[in-house]
Protein backbone atom coordinates (compact mmCIF):
# COMPACT_ATOMS: atom_id res chain seq x y z
CA UNK A 1 0.00 0.00 0.00
CA UNK A 2 1.44 3.49 -0.51
CA UNK A 3 0.48 6.36 0.93
CA UNK A 4 0.08 10.36 -1.03
CA UNK A 5 2.15 13.04 0.68
CA UNK A 6 1.06 16.16 -0.28
CA UNK A 7 3.66 19.17 -0.30
CA UNK A 8 2.52 22.66 0.29
CA UNK A 9 4.23 24.37 -2.81
CA UNK A 10 6.31 27.00 -1.05
CA UNK A 11 5.11 30.68 -2.76
CA UNK A 12 7.78 32.23 -5.38
CA UNK A 13 10.40 34.49 -3.51
CA UNK A 14 8.84 37.89 -4.54
CA UNK A 15 5.43 36.75 -3.18
CA UNK A 16 7.38 36.66 0.12
CA UNK A 17 9.62 39.45 -0.32
CA UNK A 18 6.04 42.02 -1.11
CA UNK A 19 4.86 40.30 2.33
CA UNK A 20 7.84 41.35 4.17
CA UNK A 21 8.26 44.67 2.31
CA UNK A 22 4.07 45.57 3.54
CA UNK A 23 4.80 44.38 6.57
CA UNK A 24 7.76 46.93 7.68
CA UNK A 25 6.07 49.36 5.50
CA UNK A 26 3.00 49.18 8.14
CA UNK A 27 5.04 48.88 11.32
CA UNK A 28 7.38 52.33 9.88
CA UNK A 29 3.73 53.94 9.44
CA UNK A 30 1.88 52.88 12.63
CA UNK A 31 5.26 53.87 14.62
CA UNK A 32 5.53 56.98 12.76
CA UNK A 33 1.82 57.78 13.92
CA UNK A 34 3.09 57.26 17.72
CA UNK A 35 5.99 59.61 17.10
CA UNK A 36 3.81 61.99 15.56
CA UNK A 37 1.37 61.94 18.75
CA UNK A 38 4.30 61.90 20.97
CA UNK A 39 5.63 65.23 19.39
CA UNK A 40 2.18 66.67 19.12
CA UNK A 41 1.59 66.49 23.22
CA UNK A 42 5.16 68.63 23.62
CA UNK A 43 7.65 65.90 23.09
CA UNK A 44 11.31 66.43 20.94
CA UNK A 45 12.42 64.38 18.37
CA UNK A 46 15.23 62.49 20.79
CA UNK A 47 12.97 62.25 23.41
CA UNK A 48 9.98 60.89 20.90
CA UNK A 49 13.13 57.90 20.02
CA UNK A 50 13.55 56.99 23.71
CA UNK A 51 9.60 56.51 24.19
CA UNK A 52 9.67 54.35 21.37
CA UNK A 53 12.72 52.22 21.78
CA UNK A 54 11.47 52.10 26.22
CA UNK A 55 8.02 50.89 24.81
CA UNK A 56 9.38 48.53 22.51
CA UNK A 57 11.67 46.72 24.63
CA UNK A 58 9.78 47.71 27.93
CA UNK A 59 6.55 45.29 26.27
CA UNK A 60 8.55 42.44 26.49
CA UNK A 61 8.76 43.38 30.57
CA UNK A 62 5.83 41.77 32.91
CA UNK A 63 6.53 42.64 36.58
CA UNK A 64 4.57 40.39 38.71
CA UNK A 65 2.68 41.72 41.35
CA UNK A 66 0.20 39.75 43.81
CA UNK A 67 -1.65 36.53 43.10
CA UNK A 68 -5.69 36.20 43.21
CA UNK A 69 -7.32 33.11 44.18
CA UNK A 70 -9.05 31.64 41.26
CA UNK A 71 -11.62 28.41 40.74
CA UNK A 72 -11.29 26.71 37.50
CA UNK A 73 -14.11 24.33 36.26
CA UNK A 74 -13.26 20.73 35.45
CA UNK A 75 -15.00 17.94 34.16
CA UNK A 76 -14.44 14.41 35.50
CA UNK A 77 -16.48 11.27 34.07
CA UNK A 78 -18.10 9.01 36.37
CA UNK A 79 -18.42 5.36 35.20
CA UNK A 80 -21.67 3.67 36.34
CA UNK A 81 -22.74 0.23 35.73
CA UNK A 82 -26.32 -0.45 34.65
CA UNK A 83 -27.42 -3.85 34.18
CA UNK A 84 -24.24 -4.67 33.11
CA UNK A 85 -24.12 -1.42 30.73
CA UNK A 86 -21.88 1.12 31.50
CA UNK A 87 -22.81 4.63 31.69
CA UNK A 88 -20.55 7.53 31.77
CA UNK A 89 -22.01 10.51 33.55
CA UNK A 90 -19.90 13.68 33.48
CA UNK A 91 -19.48 15.86 36.62
CA UNK A 92 -18.33 19.11 37.30
CA UNK A 93 -16.21 20.60 39.85
CA UNK A 94 -14.14 23.44 40.35
CA UNK A 95 -10.56 23.17 41.43
CA UNK A 96 -8.87 25.96 43.05
CA UNK A 97 -5.97 28.28 41.55
CA UNK A 98 -4.10 30.94 41.53
CA UNK A 99 -4.00 33.76 39.06
CA UNK A 100 -0.95 35.95 39.03
CA UNK A 101 -1.85 39.58 37.88
CA UNK A 102 1.07 41.38 36.54
CA UNK A 103 1.72 44.98 34.81
CA UNK A 104 3.93 45.42 31.60
CA UNK A 105 6.75 48.03 31.54
CA UNK A 106 6.21 49.23 28.02
CA UNK A 107 2.12 49.04 27.76
CA UNK A 108 1.02 50.03 30.90
CA UNK A 109 3.90 51.70 33.04
CA UNK A 110 5.42 54.04 30.68
CA UNK A 111 1.92 55.61 29.56
CA UNK A 112 1.31 56.19 33.20
CA UNK A 113 4.54 57.66 33.93
CA UNK A 114 4.31 59.82 31.14
CA UNK A 115 0.83 60.98 32.23
CA UNK A 116 1.56 61.46 35.32
CA UNK A 117 4.99 63.92 34.12
CA UNK A 118 2.80 66.06 32.44
CA UNK A 119 -0.05 66.63 35.27
CA UNK A 120 2.68 67.32 37.90
CA UNK A 121 4.39 69.77 34.71
CA UNK A 122 1.09 71.98 34.42
CA UNK A 123 -1.00 72.17 37.52
CA UNK A 124 -3.43 73.71 35.27
CA UNK A 125 -4.43 70.33 34.08
CA UNK A 126 -4.91 68.64 37.01
CA UNK A 127 -8.64 69.15 37.10
CA UNK A 128 -9.19 68.91 33.59
CA UNK A 129 -7.32 65.68 33.51
CA UNK A 130 -8.84 63.87 36.65
CA UNK A 131 -12.67 64.56 34.99
CA UNK A 132 -11.60 63.61 31.89
CA UNK A 133 -10.24 60.25 33.14
CA UNK A 134 -13.21 59.88 35.65
CA UNK A 135 -15.83 60.17 32.30
CA UNK A 136 -13.25 57.62 29.73
CA UNK A 137 -13.05 55.33 32.57
CA UNK A 138 -16.92 55.16 33.45
CA UNK A 139 -17.48 54.76 29.70
CA UNK A 140 -14.94 52.04 29.53
CA UNK A 141 -16.07 50.08 32.51
CA UNK A 142 -20.07 49.87 30.75
CA UNK A 143 -18.19 48.63 27.45
CA UNK A 144 -15.46 46.13 29.47
CA UNK A 145 -16.74 42.60 29.32
CA UNK A 146 -14.80 39.37 30.72
CA UNK A 147 -13.34 36.62 28.43
CA UNK A 148 -12.44 33.38 29.38
CA UNK A 149 -8.68 32.83 28.16
CA UNK A 150 -8.26 36.28 27.16
CA UNK A 151 -8.66 38.60 30.09
CA UNK A 152 -10.75 41.61 29.53
CA UNK A 153 -11.37 43.19 26.62
CA UNK A 154 -12.73 46.37 25.07
CA UNK A 155 -13.62 47.93 21.78
CA UNK A 156 -10.38 49.14 20.46
CA UNK A 157 -12.17 52.83 19.33
CA UNK A 158 -14.47 54.41 22.18
CA UNK A 159 -12.30 54.62 24.83
CA UNK A 160 -10.05 57.00 23.15
CA UNK A 161 -12.60 58.10 21.48
CA UNK A 162 -14.20 59.48 24.56
CA UNK A 163 -11.19 60.85 25.49
CA UNK A 164 -10.32 62.45 22.54
CA UNK A 165 -14.02 63.94 22.71
CA UNK A 166 -13.93 65.07 26.06
CA UNK A 167 -10.88 66.70 25.93
CA UNK A 168 -12.26 69.15 22.77
CA UNK A 169 -15.67 69.78 25.15
CA UNK A 170 -13.77 70.96 28.08
CA UNK A 171 -12.39 74.73 28.28
CA UNK A 172 -8.55 73.87 27.70
CA UNK A 173 -6.31 74.69 25.26
CA UNK A 174 -4.11 71.79 25.67
CA UNK A 175 -6.54 68.89 24.30
CA UNK A 176 -3.52 66.67 22.86
CA UNK A 177 -2.27 66.34 26.92
CA UNK A 178 -5.77 66.09 28.24
CA UNK A 179 -6.71 63.38 25.51
CA UNK A 180 -3.43 61.50 26.40
CA UNK A 181 -4.08 61.53 29.83
CA UNK A 182 -7.49 60.52 30.18
CA UNK A 183 -7.26 57.97 26.99
CA UNK A 184 -4.47 56.00 29.01
CA UNK A 185 -5.43 56.80 32.81
CA UNK A 186 -9.77 56.21 32.01
CA UNK A 187 -8.76 52.72 30.08
CA UNK A 188 -6.48 51.41 32.76
CA UNK A 189 -8.88 52.09 35.50
CA UNK A 190 -12.09 51.01 33.76
CA UNK A 191 -10.93 48.29 31.80
CA UNK A 192 -8.45 46.53 34.22
CA UNK A 193 -8.46 48.20 37.53
CA UNK A 194 -12.03 48.14 38.23
CA UNK A 195 -12.35 44.85 36.87
CA UNK A 196 -9.51 42.94 38.64
CA UNK A 197 -12.53 40.59 40.69
CA UNK A 198 -13.43 39.21 37.63
CA UNK A 199 -10.38 37.75 36.73
CA UNK A 200 -10.27 34.82 39.15
CA UNK A 201 -13.24 33.74 36.82
CA UNK A 202 -11.49 33.82 33.80
CA UNK A 203 -9.51 30.40 34.51
CA UNK A 204 -6.32 31.76 33.31
CA UNK A 205 -2.49 31.34 35.35
CA UNK A 206 -1.41 34.82 34.51
CA UNK A 207 -2.95 38.25 33.57
CA UNK A 208 -1.06 41.12 32.97
CA UNK A 209 -1.86 44.66 32.77
CA UNK A 210 -0.75 45.91 29.45
CA UNK A 211 0.56 42.80 28.54
CA UNK A 212 -0.10 43.94 24.81
CA UNK A 213 3.05 46.14 25.23
CA UNK A 214 2.92 48.99 21.98
CA UNK A 215 -0.31 47.16 21.32
CA UNK A 216 -2.51 47.42 24.37
CA UNK A 217 -5.21 49.12 24.67
CA UNK A 218 -4.42 51.59 27.44
CA UNK A 219 -1.01 52.69 25.43
CA UNK A 220 -3.05 53.11 21.86
CA UNK A 221 -6.01 54.69 23.68
CA UNK A 222 -3.84 57.64 24.83
CA UNK A 223 -2.22 57.90 21.29
CA UNK A 224 -5.78 57.49 19.48
CA UNK A 225 -6.95 59.78 21.59
CA UNK A 226 -4.17 62.76 20.59
CA UNK A 227 -4.29 62.25 16.84
CA UNK A 228 -8.51 62.23 17.51
CA UNK A 229 -8.13 65.42 18.88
Amino acid sequence: MYRKVVYAPHPPIYITLLTVIFIITILFFFYGLIGYAFRKIGFGTVTVALLLLATLIGSYVNIPLFKIRSQVPMVRVREISFFGILIRVPEVSEIEAYTTIAVNLGGAIIPVLVSLYFMIKDNQIIIYSILGTCIVAFITHLIAKPKPGVGIVTPAFIPPLTAALVAMILPTNQQPIIAYVSGVLGTLIGADLTNLGKIGSLGTPYASIGGAGTFDGIFLSGILAVLLS
